[in-house]
């Protein structure tokens, strides 16, 4: 076992401990000549210069509405699913089903913001088309800031909604068939079954689930909210992630100790929940991650 357990945990100290030096950045102000260790300690004064700047609150509030938009969304629907293919009978329905669902997840990002572009284009997009149909006016969904966070999380939930299934499915399978034949003897429905069985079997995973993605409630996506965006919804577009890769390496002049505070401070606050919401499950007496 011993032997098993060392290349992962080589895997964890070389790739995700040993890049922790390089943090010291966000506390220097770097420049490539002088390298990490020779640039001058400036201390947190690329914080103070983050959280006194316009962009804070902005990017702040955000990505904050965008993550917690997407917990809300994103926890409960492949429960659902999961539930629904358990009690389907018909093995052929339940593989086509299980098929469609889970094809949009193997498809590049690249081509589903092109798919999604397509659908709301202003003139030929489908759901553009449709709204005329009906004698509406047709709507610049990419162009208006108010829609730009739905489109982003109901076309992710659409991408990863049969992927993330996969393991409650797993765990309902675990599940003591014997207690399915006894409320099925008392006259129990399907419903009754799902409430007080299968959610009860499944909520120890789901609430490490949701303590994990808790720990990930400020990434929001990089490459979808990056590449959908556009000045006219920018507004409500921009991102820490996407500010960081604006400033550390869109920009000419690359500022690189500025977006790297910038991203430790993310990861500070994704560490901090992550411990707080772990402390609240233990005390409920759910389950943790320690």
């Amino acid at each position: 076992m011993y032997v098993m357990i060392f290349l992962p945990v080589l895997y964890i100290i070389v790739f995700k401990y040993i890049p922790m030096i390089d943090a010291q950045i966000a506390f220097r102000d770097y420049t490539f000549t002088k390298g990490i260790w020779g640039s001058d300690w400036v201390g947190i004064k690329n914080f103070e210069r983050f959280f006194g700047s316009n962009e804070f609150g902005r990017v702040l509030k955000n990505t904050l509405g965008l993550s917690l938009y997407q917990l809300i969304v994103g926890f409960p629907f492949p429960i659902i699913l999961a539930i629904s293919l358990n009690y389907v009978n018909h093995q052929g329905f339940k593989k086509w089903v299980q098929m469609i669902t889970y094809a949009p997840h193997f498809i590049s990002i690249v081509i589903i913001v092109g798919i999604i572009m397509q659908l709301l284009e202003p003139r030929t997009g489908i759901v553009n088309v449709f709204l005329q149909f009906l004698g509406m006016e047709s709507i610049n969904f990419m162009g208006e800031a108010q829609y730009f966070q739905s489109i982003i999380v109901w076309s992710g939930l659409w991408q990863k909604l049969g992927f993330s299934c996969i393991i409650y499915i797993a765990a309902l399978a675990g599940i003591d068939p014997m207690l399915h034949e006894a409320a099925v003897v008392e006259g129990a429905s399907k419903l009754r079954r799902a409430w007080h069985i299968d959610l009860p079997g499944i909520m120890p995973l789901a609430m490490i689930l949701l303590i994990l993605n808790t720990g990930h409630i400020l990434d929001t996506g990089f490459e979808k909210v990056l590449l959908m965006q556009n000045p006219l919804n920018i507004r409500s577009a921009e991102v820490i992630d996407t500010l960081v890769y604006k400033i550390g390496l869109a920009s000419p002049a690359a500022d690189f100790s500025y977006s790297t505070a910038i991203g430790l401070f993310k990861s500070v606050v994704g560490l901090v929940l992550l411990v707080a919401v772990n402390q609240i499950s233990r005390k409920l007496k759910q389950e943790s991650l320690w």
